[in-house]
């Protein structure tokens, strides 16, 4: 684990803001959220994305999607799990989102130095053992990262309950540099 400093200059346990130093993790995210509160107008919004536009990326704190794509709030639902995998619960998000929200577009993000690349399904197995339950779930690990986003869009492009999928585009995000590099379907 990396204890450099943040893009803010805030290493992952300093407090965040003037949060004081007691309680918490969630104390202190409760505090940040009540002064965020403070100062907060209803932006009247709906809930369909203004760009019509579902990303589905990794959950990895490292990336900042909105920063990172330019994105204001409004403009696209954002899909996160470990790995940015496409799962059946990815396809029933982006369902939804397609057919109740009216987007159109898929962007898939996975990302170099991805934590899914040191485990494997064996993680489950250990799981089974520790607490004896096998989980319903797959790690969905992998060592290829590329060839991991031309699965997930491939997932995407043969749902039968995805009505939009003449636009899926996959993209590897570069945490050394920010940039993403797009991958070609094959």
């Amino acid at each position: 684990m990396s204890t450099s400093a943040s893009p803010t200059g805030r290493t992952p346990a300093e407090p965040i803001g003037d949060i004081a130093t007691g309680g918490t993790v969630t104390d202190r995210l409760v505090e940040a959220n009540h002064r965020y509160a403070s100062g907060f107008t209803d932006p009247g919004m709906d809930a369909r994305p203004v760009l019509g536009v579902a990303v589905v990326a990794c959950m990895d704190a490292r990336i900042d999607l909105h920063d990172a794509l330019g994105l204001e709030l409004g403009d696209c639902h954002t899909i996160r799990n470990a790995g940015g995998v496409v799962t059946d619960d990815v396809i029933r998000s982006l369902t939804i989102s397609q057919r109740a929200l009216g987007t159109r577009s898929v962007v898939l993000i996975h990302h170099t130095s991805c934590g899914l690349e040191s485990l494997t399904e064996e993680f489950r197995h250990e799981l089974e053992l520790e607490v004896g339950q096998r989980p319903a779930w797959a790690v969905e690990a992998f060592r290829d990262v590329d060839q991991d986003v031309r699965q997930s869009m491939q997932r995407v492009r043969t749902s039968p309950f995805l009505l939009h999928t003449g636009d899926v585009r996959g993209f590897v995000f570069d945490v050394t540099t920010g940039l993403l590099r797009e991958i070609d379907p094959e």
